[in-house]
C-alpha cells in the first residue's frame, strides 16, 4: 500500500466517522426533543430517527467497500 492510498483511506475513515457521529447526534437530539416536548410533531421526529441507522450503515458500507478495493480484498 502506498502512502497516498493510506492517506486517502484515512480521509475516508474520518469522513465516515464524522457522518456516523452526526447521525447519532440526530438520534439523540430528536429523542431528547420528544422527551421535552411530547406534543410537538412526534411523527416527523420518529421519521428522522428511523432514517439515521440506515444512513449510518450506508456510510460504513461505503468505507468498507473502498477499503477492500484499495487492499484488493474480495468478500466471500
Amino acid at each position: 500500500m502506498t502512502e497516498e492510498q493510506i492517506l486517502a483511506l484515512h480521509q475516508q475513515l474520518r469522513e465516515m466517522r464524522h457522518d456516523v457521529n452526526g447521525r447519532l447526534a440526530n438520534i439523540v437530539a430528536a429523542a431528547e426533543l420528544m422527551r421535552l416536548r411530547p406534543d410537538q410533531s412526534v411523527a416527523e421526529r420518529l421519521k428522522l430517527l428511523l432514517e439515521q441507522p440506515h444512513k449510518a450503515a450506508e456510510s460504513v458500507a461505503e468505507f468498507s467497500k473502498a477499503f477492500e478495493g484499495t487492499l484488493g480484498l474480495t468478500r466471500r
